[in-house]
């Protein structure tokens, strides 16, 4: 009987690994900004403005820096020691926040926007760098059960630490209790840049994408990224055109506490991690565009639930059906970007991909803060938030909803 020698381990293996456990620690600290903060700045005494700011101002500053990633990257040999510092300063967006008690009452809220704003500044050369680090670190055809595998690694973690940290920031004396959430978080967030720094990107796709000629392609005049670019920014836009005033409806409308948030988390990552195990299958089943389309449908749909819900507890359902469809578009989005994305101009491209997809995030809450101005109340701009939802499905895909007939005419 002839016995095979074990096959060796490739360095596309532990590097698989430590990707999962970077979001995973990284999930862990994430609900401290992505859940609690906006409460915070409820609390603390912000309104509508505020909010919009929060999401707006670190996405612009994140916009502008991402052009800086192809001249930071040349003064480091490799993604991985490019990305530290960058992603280091990111970080720093879960240590600032402990300082607010320490401001003035009426400058605490602008001391929150800028708590997020100063780290967007790294955050835009990390978020490229970060890209293409990972393009480099696996294999091509890994990339989408990646994407699933962190995306369910993502929303377990979340979902648990979003949990307890609900329970805690509810029976803890205040403002305390969110001093110690933000410095938790802040070492969880070291924890996965620890597992990000032992990432080894694989020399043959290295040299690979070295030797490459450099196309020179502009993805502003590339056809298949321009179909990337406008799905990403109506998909964007539409989304988050009313996502930062959900938090204040449901404080400030429905009475919500921070444990409630945290299961209403809870059910949004649940079904998002739930969702994330078979995305890989529906992409290869119906396409990334279709799935992002329809996925568009279903953020829709748990927009106008919130708006129209006689009870706090009637929101649940509706978060649930946010995650699995906003996490089901997310992964559906990036699948559709590496479709598109010639290996030789990927720091070119990603850099363009990042611009457009901050540029809409930075955009879209104007569109709620202008609203709330005009006395529309909330509830009504939710619906017109789910409204440009399906607005921006049908242009994602437009023969999905309109026949093959009208395709037609509206391709011609």
């Amino acid at each position: 009987m002839r016995v095979f020698p074990p096959k060796k381990p490739t360095i596309a293996q532990p590097n698989f690994h430590h990707l999962v456990q970077d979001i995973l620690w990284f999930g862990l600290a994430l609900p401290a900004t992505t859940r609690f903060l906006s409460v915070y700045a409820v609390r603390v005494g912000a309104g509508p403005d505020e909010l919009g700011w929060l999401t707006s101002l670190p996405a612009i500053l994140v916009l502008l820096t991402a052009a800086m990633s192809k001249w930071w990257m040349r003064r480091f040999p490799s993604s991985t020691r490019a990305l530290f510092w960058p992603a280091f300063g990111f970080r720093l967006a879960f240590l600032l926040p402990v300082l607010t008690p320490f401001f003035p009452a009426e400058w605490q809220p602008a001391w929150l926007i800028l708590s997020l704003a100063l780290p967007a500044l790294p955050q835009g050369v990390a978020s490229v760098v970060f890209l293409i680090m990972m393009r480099e670190a696996v294999d091509e055809r890994q990339i989408t059960p990646l994407l699933s595998r962190r995306s369910l690694a993502l929303n377990i973690a979340v979902g648990l630490s979003g949990l307890l940290l609900g329970l805690w920031l509810d029976h803890a004396p205040f403002p305390m209790n969110y001093q110690a959430m933000f410095i938790v978080a802040f070492v969880m967030a070291l924890i996965s840049l620890w597992h990000v720094m032992q990432i080894h990107v694989q020399p043959a796709v290295v040299t690979q994408l070295a030797d490459m000629p450099i196309s020179g392609r502009n993805p502003w005049r590339t056809r298949p990224f321009l179909q990337v670019g406008f799905i990403a920014a109506i998909m964007h836009l539409a989304f988050f055109s009313v996502l930062p005033l959900s938090p204040l409806y449901l404080v400030d409308n429905l009475g919500a506490t921070e444990g409630f948030m945290a299961i209403f988390a809870l059910f949004e990552l649940g079904a998002g991690a739930l969702v994330s195990t078979i995305t890989n299958q529906l992409i290869r089943r119906i396409g990334s565009r279709n799935l992002i389309a329809l996925a568009m449908v279903g953020t829709a749909a748990g927009a106008v639930i919130i708006a129209l819900a006689p009870h706090l507890y009637w929101t649940l359902p509706a978060s649930a059906i946010l995650g699995a469809c906003w996490t089901v578009a997310g992964i559906g989005l990036f699948s559709y970007f590496t479709e598109n994305t010639p290996q030789e101009d990927i720091n070119t491209f990603s850099t363009a991909y990042m611009q457009v997809v901050y540029l809409a995030i930075f955009l879209a809450p104007m569109i709620g803060m202008l609203l709330s101005k005009t006395g529309i109340n909330l509830p009504h701009i939710i619906l017109f938030g789910a409204l440009l939802r399906v607005m921006a499905a049908v242009l994602i895909q437009p023969r999905i909803f309109v026949g093959r007939q009208w395709y037609r005419v509206l391709a011609q």
